[in-house]
């Protein structure tokens, strides 16, 4: 269990937490949520032993202190030649332990230190932890060969991915997890949800992805102001009580000022009276004696929107078996997607799918004019005006240059009229204030670029917006702002994310980037991850093929020389029709088995679909139940605790399900391959 008792803690001259207290059970999933800069990295510093509280005290179990009771990812970038399989390896702590005790025991020829030690490497797992290291590196997106390639062939983005499969290596019993999914493609994204539901430590994770800490937390800490306050559920149950407690406390609020008016009017009125002195003097005391609440504040909120676009030219673009790739020197170009033949027209809002390394960020680049193109046409509607968010921020930024360095440049071109307290106004919207307009960007945190960037998008105008992975690093507030802006907006979205939330909101329709080509995809996200488990599944299948390569059909090639000879075609004709009898019938009996076999199975599918849809409806009447102005506390607490046993039980639920369906696809398959 970790227990914070009034924790203080400084960052300068700022406090980070002001007096906070927590409580959280070993076992829980908790999703650490707040504002960029709230200081929630620096939290995790305080967990880590890497910072040391001012005042109050931190309690965390011992063994959770020792080599390889705490995991988390490293912020370094890797530089190292040693296999990829090999660097994640050593993210087991305990493995590395027992194999450097294993070389020293024979270093000395002690031969019960290495009796021991081969105990202490069974215990460890030694025997498939390659396996599970290659297993980590292939669910996050690297290719087979990439296993043993050096880590120091990778670029950043798959470095950190590196990092990523390194930590969750170690058998810790605590897991610190900053922002995971940031250099992940929406397949590694899946893939990691998955692996977190079944990690059986505590996990702790900073996330802005609300699809992905619901499906993974079940308790949600909120950093604000310095205090943390503790809600079971995920994130959309954490809004949803949040909203609500503030507005009681609004309504606290108002209500208190009221007496407050009150008891300062009665003051004010009898003071000077001999014969109410008492009174005001009481009223006086009541006054200083009563805790101030404050009011709700909503000034931090961010919103944003972008201006109508001057014109809206049809079509926006028109692509003609174009190339794209990237530049080599001194070779011919690389060529990553081929044959794009498509147009894209006013108002369409389009969201690109693929693995990584596919070619959605090289087509939006192509598109973008950052690359060129290697092949092909792209030809552009009159008055097209394209706003371009780079996936890594600094592509578009001068590091050594402030906020309003950027925006004087960008007026130059697009707004030669504006005044530089224009710019400076404008620039407030998006929390640029004060002297931080001339701080240098390269001092930004990935929160704050990615704000710039936006808001240099926005001055320009666009009427086709370009946005790769905007939402990285971005808090919850500014993705909720993101999504309302782009909804607003009456031009063209081109839109590449792994926010799943994002992506529902935003786009009506899909572009699939695979195996060199572009295509659409006919479905929704949910069927973009069905077709996921399709892929995975059909690359098992043939992975198992190439390892057993005599698993061919018995029989298979006897046609021939049992062919019938020569003028029997009667008899062969009479066998025939014999033989397609019993295949009938054989058929009938095996639809008839598999019918048995299933029946109990989908009987009891329908059992939980049915209880399914029963627990959905009492989660969204006990919601509605605590968005309620008279609930009482303990029916709210009483309410919460329902809300828990409901979602435990759907979770147990619809594990079983896929059991059933998993059960029911392999009989039917089964048959099928008997049939064949």
């Amino acid at each position: 269990m970790i227990t914070l008792k009034n924790v203080t803690l400084l960052r300068g001259t700022k406090a980070v937490l002001d007096g906070a207290s927590a409580t959280l059970h070993a076992g829980e999933k908790v999703g650490l949520i707040g504002r960029n800069g709230a200081g929630k990295s620096s939290l995790f510093s305080l967990l880590a032993g890497r910072l040391h509280p001012d005042a109050g005290d931190v309690e965390i179990p011992s063994s959770w202190l020792q080599p390889g009771g705490m995991a988390e990812v490293a912020q370094n970038m890797p530089e190292t030649d040693e296999p990829a399989t090999e660097f994640v390896l050593q993210g087991d702590t305990r493995l590395m332990a027992a194999r450097e005790a294993l070389a020293q025991a024979e270093a000395a020829n002690d031969g019960h230190a290495i009796a021991e030690a081969h105990m202490a490497l069974a215990d460890a797992g030694d025997f498939d932890a390659p396996a599970r290291a290659q297993a980590l590196l292939l669910g996050l997106g690297f290719q087979l060969d990439q296993t043993t390639a050096p880590v120091n062939s990778f670029s950043g983005g798959w470095r950190m991915r590196l990092q990523l499969a390194r930590a969750l290596m170690c058998p810790a019993q605590l897991l610190l997890l900053d922002e995971p999914t940031n250099h992940l493609d929406l397949d590694a994204l899946v893939w990691l949800e998955s692996w977190l539901q079944r990690y059986e430590g505590t996990l702790i994770i900073i996330s802005h992805d609300r699809e992905f800490l619901d499906a993974i937390t079940k308790v949600t800490l909120h950093l604000d102001e310095g205090k943390l306050t503790r809600y079971t559920g995920g994130y959309t149950a954490f809004e949803a009580m949040r909203a609500e407690r503030l507005s009681q406390h609004q309504a606290a609020y108002e209500k208190q000022q009221d007496r407050i008016a009150h008891l300062q009017k009665f003051i004010d009125r009898f003071k000077a009276k001999a014969t109410k002195a008492r009174q005001a003097q009481s009223r006086v005391k009541a006054l200083e004696r009563m805790e101030k609440l404050a009011p709700v504040l909503t000034a931090s909120d961010f919103e944003f929107s972008f201006p109508e676009p001057a014109s809206l030219p049809n079509p926006m673009l028109v692509m003609k078996d174009l190339h794209c790739g990237y530049p080599v020197d001194g070779s011919e170009p690389i060529t990553i997607v081929r044959g794009v033949t498509r147009s894209v027209l006013p108002g369409q809002r389009i969201g690109i799918l693929g693995a990584n390394g596919q070619g959605k960020s090289t087509l939006v680049k192509t598109l973008a004019h950052m690359l060129q193109a290697v092949a092909g046409t792209v030809t552009e509607g009159k008055g097209l005006s394209i706003g371009y968010f780079a996936q890594q921020e600094l592509d578009v930024l001068r590091p050594e240059e402030g906020p309003l360095a950027h925006m004087i440049r960008l007026a130059k071109t697009v707004s030669p009229q504006a005044r530089e307290q224009e710019l400076r106004d404008f620039l407030g919207r998006f929390r640029f204030t004060g002297d931080m307009v001339m701080q240098p960007v390269g001092q930004f945190s990935g929160g704050e670029k990615a704000r710039l960037v936006l808001a240099l998008v926005v001055w320009q105008r666009p009427n086709l917006l370009l946005l790769d992975e905007p939402t990285n690093h971005l808090d919850l507030t500014t993705r909720e702002a993101l999504s309302i802006a782009l909804n607003e907006f009456e031009g063209t979205v081109m839109l590449v994310s792994h926010d799943r939330a994002l992506l529902r909101e935003v786009c009506d329709e899909f572009w699939l980037v695979t195996r060199g080509g572009v295509s659409t995809f006919d479905g929704d996200l949910d069927d973009y991850q069905k077709w996921l488990l399709d892929q995975a599944k059909a690359a098992a299948a043939a992975a198992r093929a190439a390892r057993d390569p005599q698993g061919s059909t018995p029989g298979a090639g006897q046609g021939v020389a049992n062919a019938p000879a020569a003028g029997s075609s009667a008899a062969s004709g009479e066998a025939a029709g014999g033989n397609r009898r019993e295949d009938r019938k054989a058929a009938a009996q095996a639809r008839q088995r598999l019918a048995e076999q299933t029946r109990p199975l989908k009987n009891e599918l329908k059992r939980i679909d049915e209880r399914l849809a029963a627990l959905a409806q009492e989660q969204a009447d006990l919601m509605n139940a605590l968005s309620a102005p008279d609930v009482s506390a303990s029916a709210r607490a009483e309410q919460g605790k329902r809300l828990k046993a409901l979602g435990e039980e759907t979770e147990t639920l619809e594990s079983r399900w896929l059991e059933l369906t998993d059960s029911i696809e392999q009989l039917e398959h089964g048959q099928e391959r008997d049939q064949a």
